[in-house]
């Protein structure tokens, strides 16, 4: 049987395939490999496993994950052998999980937009070339942190438009001193700040200020990131991750003025994870 994980910031989603291509679905905690311990990994999987698992019985474990660089791959590969210790166990991270499940085999441009921002060019096999989104801090940008971080920005400094401002506060329920304090004190900074791009998603149609901070978003992500892959315009622009998705006709509004076509965008990578492993 083949275990097929999809490790993003949040959680894991597992999809169980076997000899029939029967499937089943569960989730556990995330596992990145920069915030957990092994026996963490080892205990927290364990128990989140469905009951009538046979751990002996899987020989292939194919699995994606934040934070899984090349120098993370023998940590989670010995984890993991811990729970299935009859299994085949390969370790990539999510961008590659982006690049198969939209491309499957064939060459292109991949994206992740959700709570961060990654790509690639993928050459059907592996990643052939990475721009470093420069995470949450220096980059970011078109994530759902960088449009949250713009608009807590415009709440503090009072740029927003008063119907904006009256709905942001409303929404919050928070002061700049408040908001200060979340993003400077406590931890996952990004996550909180990229919570707010509901906010702007729910009222997209209410104020012109929305289309413009995603717009200005994606345009920012574009300048600094994809037009400097070498012939960006060639490729189709293929995206995973809900902010891509949400914002999807933004995305493309600003794709076209950089000449750049839409491709594929799908919200989660399991289902093209389960087609590029079972072809």
């Amino acid at each position: 049987m083949i275990l097929i994980a999809d490790g993003g910031s949040t959680k894991t989603d597992w999809c169980l395939m076997d000899k029939n291509k029967k499937h089943t679905l569960f989730s556990s905690e995330c596992f990145n490999p920069y915030y957990i311990t092994s026996s963490n990994l080892i205990n927290s999987l364990t128990a989140s496993l469905p009951a009538e698992l046979d751990r002996e019985s899987i020989n292939e474990v194919h699995f994606y994950g934040a934070g899984c660089s090349e120098n993370k791959y023998d940590f989670m590969r010995k984890a993991l052998a811990t729970v299935f210790p009859y299994a085949q166990i390969t370790i990539a991270m999510d961008l590659l999980a982006a690049a198969r499940a939209l491309l499957g085999r064939k060459e292109g441009f991949a994206a992740i937009l959700g709570t961060g921002t990654n790509s690639c060019i993928y050459d059907g096999k592996k990643i052939a070339q990475n721009i470093d989104s420069l995470g949450f801090i220096l980059g970011d940008e078109g994530s759902g942190g960088y449009i949250g971080k713009k608009v807590i920005n415009d709440y503090i400094r009072g740029y927003m438009p008063p119907a904006v401002n009256d709905l942001f506060s409303e929404y919050s329920k928070m002061d700049a001193d408040q908001l200060m304090n979340q993003i400077y004190t406590k931890p996952l900074a990004n996550k909180f700040c990229a919570g707010f791009c509901k906010f702007v998603g729910d009222n997209l149609d209410k104020d012109d200020y929305f289309y413009e901070i995603v717009q200005s978003s994606f345009r920012a992500l574009f300048k600094n990131i994809i037009c400097h892959y070498p012939n960006y315009f060639d490729f189709t622009f293929n995206c995973i991750g809900s902010v891509g998705f949400r914002f999807q006709s933004i995305l493309s509004d600003v794709a076209k003025e950089y000449e750049m076509d839409m491709g594929k965008i799908i919200r989660y990578p399991m289902e093209g994870l389960i087609n590029y492993h079972t072809e």
